[in-house]
């Protein structure tokens, strides 16, 4: 476990707005944190990049934890259909335990993939969430399956940049 080093004198009063109102962290306690939270999530971005690569296998398995209604109204190419409720009775079907899962719902006011997720780590599965869900996959301008065939909305220049390949992040 490792122990709070945050430095416990209070702020400069010139930086004693709420930013600062807590001192940062120190840098081996960010890096710990920073680390660990990539552990639990991926954003759409990184997911797209990965699925489009050109190298075939990505190195996971991307879950859309949704209802059939929402599949069918629209869905991440290569994606697999694997309802939250579904999970305990078909994950040992669909699923490869050795292959890292990485799930999505509808989008950042849902929890529907991180109750995913608590499923399938729960029967054993290694899992990352997509930050973002499918709501900043279309708004990042990638393209969707629908029944009626694939779609590719404009990116939302208020989530995504307009007229590049990335965010250069």
């Amino acid at each position: 476990m490792t122990t709070n080093t945050y430095d416990p004198v209070p702020a400069p009063a010139a930086a004693a707005g709420p930013v600062l109102a807590v001192s940062p962290a120190a840098p081996a306690d960010a890096a710990a944190y920073f680390a660990a939270r990539l552990a639990f999530h991926t954003d759409v971005a990184d997911v797209h990049t990965a699925l489009t690569a050109g190298a075939g296998d990505p190195g996971f398995v991307l879950v859309d934890s949704r209802s059939a209604r929402s599949w069918d109204q629209g869905h991440v190419p290569g994606a697999r259909h694997l309802p939250t409720a579904l999970i305990p009775e078909l994950a040992g079907r669909t699923l490869d335990p050795s292959v890292p899962v990485v799930v999505y719902c509808w989008g950042p006011g849902c929890d529907g993939a991180t109750r995913a997720a608590l499923a399938l780590s729960r029967l054993g599965y290694r899992v990352k969430e997509m930050l973002g869900g499918f709501e900043y996959w279309v708004r990042e301008g990638y393209e969707v399956e629908t029944r009626q065939g694939s779609v590719r909305h404009p990116a939302d220049p208020l989530t995504a940049p307009v007229d590049t390949d990335g965010c250069g992040c």
